[in-house]
């Protein structure tokens, strides 16, 4: 049991300190403090000593040196059951510290400003906080040590009960989170000083860190435990419905992501991460309409994303089967009370556009980290392949498709026109085989291929895939070339009087 006496209070976030002081003070606890903490306390009748008087040297360099001192660290980390430390202590009239109440320099808050100086970054890396911290966890044992308010009422609690003692168990838990709070600081002072403005730096040591916001209910399955760790509510922001389930979160992930592809009103319906369609128009109506069209049967339960505010007439085509999800950055007056109406569908806003940055997985022993695959390509830079050009038709229904195919999980082939896909397959050993699970999918929903184009995520390695697209009646090929067969594969598109380009750019997703 520890018996609080004295207490050092240095804190930016201010928060409930009035009142846990002031409970602090009423029970005879010497409170002892630093600059704008100070003058908050006594400004509100609550005494507290300088900090300079303990140390017996001032503040200086602009309050960067004012607790690095022996006498603040000597009272943290004295182990009192030891005779000699309690020996030295005396020695140099230095008091034990019974409790520390700190919390940090914003740095999170401050990288978040848009275009934020350096010299303001590194001014709001906390040196002395951190350490005081580091020093009472360590010693909890006879320091008790709080980073976060809302740990305040029941500390004060506890004191209340155990007049005015705090209990061992409970400072070992004070301990654990002020070194997972010290951990998650320091990892968010190396995220950021290692990465680059492109966040494509791949340092040779990678540190990461993110606080718990959620668990969930289970993982992808009922016997998975899950958690979703960050600030996943500042890009997507459920508005109603149950709780976001694993598979909810990386599907809505996979809509947003492909949604933010497209510039004209468009509709993306997704299902286990693939597009089952995508469709653009003047209205979201329209849009969804061309996008369900694509395949009928997969979007029951499925996911919708919008890239526009979401109105009334869309809202209404979309209610007439079951949606897991509709996402929108937006919602017009009235749709949401409507869309309301179905307890069990999820609806999201989003907040935030997916950014550039890491695609992080597990591997045995490991991580794998990568760039986030953001390349896009233009009308300039596509390479002409083939004796006909292909006509500036199929040159825009070839980049509509080349957006949706880098969102298929290969192999990946996608049939569509300038304004929608008609045929997905994805995720097949074979590229042969998800163009004819493609082409069945699209005989399913009575869509005609014919005069289609074609994207397939990586090369043709054999003539016989791009044969496929042509018996299905697909007249232009998009596909990244690079095969040391592309000469045949570029001959059957001549022999067939197909138009193909080259990317240059693979977009395999695994």
């Amino acid at each position: 049991m520890l018996t609080i006496k004295r207490a050092l209070i240095s804190v930016s976030d201010k928060r409930g300190i009035i009142e846990f002081a002031s409970s602090l003070h009423q029970r005879g606890v010497e409170i002892i403090s630093t600059g704008g903490t100070h003058s908050l306390l006594v400004s509100n009748g609550i005494p507290a000593k300088q900090i300079s008087e303990i140390t017996g040297f001032p503040e200086i360099l602009d309050g960067r040196v004012k607790t690095l001192h022996p006498a603040v660290h000597a009272g943290l980390l004295a182990v009192l059951d030891n005779p000699e430390h309690r020996k030295q202590l005396d020695e140099h009239n230095i008091l034990p510290i019974d409790l520390v109440v700190v919390n940090l320099y914003p740095f999170e808050e401050t990288i978040a400003k848009p275009n934020v100086p350096l010299e303001e970054v590194i001014e709001n890396i906390d040196i002395g906080g951190p350490t005081m911290l580091r020093s009472a966890a360590k010693n909890y044992r006879f320091t008790a040590v709080i980073v976060n308010h809302a740990r305040y009422s029941s500390v004060q609690q506890e004191l209340q009960d155990r007049h005015g003692s705090i209990s061992e168990e409970t400072c070992f838990e004070l301990a654990k989170e002020v070194f997972r709070h010290t951990a998650h600081y320091d990892a968010t002072i190396s995220e950021y000083l290692s990465g680059d403005s492109k966040g494509t730096a791949l340092p040779a040591t990678m540190t990461f860190s993110s606080k718990k916001s959620a668990d969930l209910r289970y993982g992808e399955n009922p016997h998975q435990s899950a958690a979703v760790y960050g600030k996943f509510d500042d890009t997507l922001k459920k508005l109603h419905g149950k709780e976001l389930s694993f598979n909810n979160i990386i599907d809505a992930n996979a809509a947003v992501n492909l949604v933010a592809e497209f510039d004209a009103p468009t509709v993306v319906i997704i299902k286990h991460t693939n597009p089952c369609g995508v469709g653009t128009a003047q209205s979201l109506e329209e849009a969804y309409r061309k996008a369900f069209a694509t395949d009928t049967k997969a979007p029951f339960g499925g996911i919708v994303a919008v890239n526009r505010p979401l109105d009334m007439k869309a809202a209404e085509a979309m209610n007439e089967i079951f949606t897991e999800i509709i996402l929108a950055p937006s919602f017009e007056n009235g749709v949401l009370e409507f869309l309301m109406k179905k307890k069990d569908r999820r609806i999201v806003q989003i907040v935030d556009q997916p950014s550039s940055g890491f695609d992080i997985r597990s591997v045995s022993g490991g991580l794998l980290v990568q760039t986030r695959d953001t390349a896009r390509i233009s009308k300039d830079q596509l390479k002409i392949v083939t004796k006909r050009q292909p006509t500036p038709q199929e040159l825009e229904a070839m980049l509509f498709v080349w957006k949706v195919v880098k969102h298929v999980k290969s192999n990946a082939i996608v049939y569509g026109a300038a304004d929608r896909t008609l045929a997905v397959g994805a995720g097949q050993m074979s590229r042969i085989d998800s163009s004819k699970i493609a082409v069945w999918k699209s005989n399913e929903s009575n869509l005609s291929l014919q005069g289609s184009v074609v994207a397939s995520d990586a090369f043709f390695p054999f003539a016989d895939g791009l044969l496929e697209a042509v018996s299905a009646g697909a007249t232009a090929v998009i596909q990244p070339g690079g095969s040391i067969r592309d000469e045949e594969v570029i001959k059957a598109a001549n022999d067939h009087n197909i138009a193909m380009v080259f990317t240059g750019i693979r977009h395999f997703k695994h």
